[in-house]
């Protein structure tokens, strides 16, 4: 996929995500979620692919400073990866994030070890992750899940469940916790059925 192209697909995903996008040319501009994003695919690209460490790090810091959001450069993220409002956001270095991610602000994806080992979570494709929300550690959350604002994640949760507490404890979605309106594909906002 072009360069172009995927940045058509992230502003319609911004738009698809956001109520209250109002416009393709605001979205490119604004929304430092969207330029996090963009900053992390380069400096990923220097990080993996071409060993250049130190410039992966500082095109990351500077991407922190300007919008609120740390995602290492060595962290890995999927297509249709959106984050509403950003500020606060940590991503750690070896956190893998799937495709149509989407996480609100406060969100850490963070370790619980200091070893150079896998110490960061795997995110599944279609995860929602509430505002403030710590999934720390080598864990796995299962597709299509949502985990509640502010929960503590340590434990693994299967694909299709609901995610709340501290420490976070995971229960299937109910059928009403399935499917957004008529009109979208998304998952509701499993917070409206706790």
């Amino acid at each position: 996929m072009g360069i172009l192209a995927r940045l058509r697909e992230d502003i319609a995903t911004a738009r698809s995500n956001d109520p209250a996008a109002r416009g393709s040319l605001e979205i490119f501009l604004t929304y430092p979620g969207l330029h996090a994003v963009w900053s992390h695919r380069l400096a990923h690209a220097l990080w993996q692919c071409r060993g250049f460490k130190l410039p992966a790090r500082l095109l990351a810091q500077f991407s922190r400073f300007f919008t609120g959001v740390e995602i290492h450069p060595g962290a890995q993220i999927g297509r249709r990866f959106f984050i509403d409002h950003g500020m606060g956001v940590v991503i750690g270095e070896t956190a893998e994030v799937g495709d149509d991610v989407m996480i609100y602000h406060g969100v850490t994806l963070g370790g619980r070890s200091l070893a150079k080992i896998k110490r960061h979570p795997t995110i599944e494709d279609g995860v929602i992750i509430g505002a403030g929300a710590r999934v720390l550690g080598p864990v796995r959350i299962g597709a299509r899940s949502a985990i509640g604002a502010n929960a503590v994640v340590v434990k693994d949760a299967p694909a299709d469940s609901v995610v709340v507490g501290v420490p976070a404890v995971a229960r299937p979605r109910a059928a009403r916790e399935q499917l957004g309106t008529l009109d979208s594909d998304r998952w509701v906002d499993p917070a409206m059925y706790i």
